[in-house]
């Protein structure tokens, strides 16, 4: 007897509930890494579950977050791309660029940058001179394909990007200022450094939100293959 069709698979997300997901794990762990950082440096203990949850340190669990979010960003946009008629190029480039940016918080590619230029001071960290003009190639590139989106999707673009860049790039101005004058290993480093990586989870919420919001009411199919097995 030969196979029934199989119907197709849909998925639909409930926006308001995935972004007050995301804003909870946002202020989770920003919230933590604080509560991390003021138990190291004031009270003196050096316990493992500190640097677990620690803004400032790699391989634990905000940097685990860190590329998952952008990720995530780089899935909806694949979304969305997958659905336009118009400016899809754009929207693949957006998320390629976010899939890069999840590939750059799991191996640190940015930070094997640093030492290309002899500066110093606040660009300690140098690899924020390269960022910094790519930063701004991408923005005149993209001033076209914002002016095409509605107001309302622009503006929550615009300032997601601007506090997430202003994480992510320029607080490493002040952070690299300190790093060279005090070393990354007081109170001062980490609470600079918390608020960079807070900036980042703060914007990547607010992008990640704005894209929800373009695929309200909108669904994922999912079609089997022709003569594919339904049991």
């Amino acid at each position: 007897m030969p196979p029934s069709s199989a119907p197709d698979l849909a998925l639909e997300l409930s926006v308001s509930a995935v972004r007050r997901l995301l804003v909870v794990l946002a202020l989770l762990f920003s919230l933590a890494g604080l509560l991390a950082e003021l138990v190291r440096h004031l009270a003196g203990l050096d316990h493992p579950a500190l640097t677990l949850l620690s803004l400032s340190w790699e391989g634990n669990l905000p940097s685990w977050y860190a590329s998952v979010l952008p990720l995530g960003c780089a899935g909806l946009l694949a979304w969305i791309a997958a659905g336009e008629a118009t400016d899809r190029f754009y929207w693949i480039v957006l998320a390629l660029g976010f899939l890069a940016i999840s590939i750059d918080e799991t191996i640190a590619l940015h930070e094997r940058l640093t030492g290309q230029f002899d500066v110093g001071g606040v660009l300690y960290f140098d690899w924020v001179i390269p960022a910094g003009l790519l930063v701004l190639v991408l923005g005149l590139a993209f001033l076209g394909f914002l002016r095409r989106l509605s107001p309302g999707t622009a503006r929550r673009f615009v300032l997601a990007g601007a506090v997430y860049v202003g994480g992510a790039v320029l607080l490493e101005l002040p952070l690299g200022w300190w790093t060279e004058r005090h070393g990354d290993d007081d109170l001062g480093y980490a609470l600079i450094d918390w608020c960079e990586e807070t900036l980042e989870f703060v914007g990547l919420t607010l992008f990640a939100s704005a894209l929800l919001a373009r695929l309200e009411g909108r669904q994922l199919r999912l079609t089997p293959p022709a003569g594919a097995p339904t049991r």
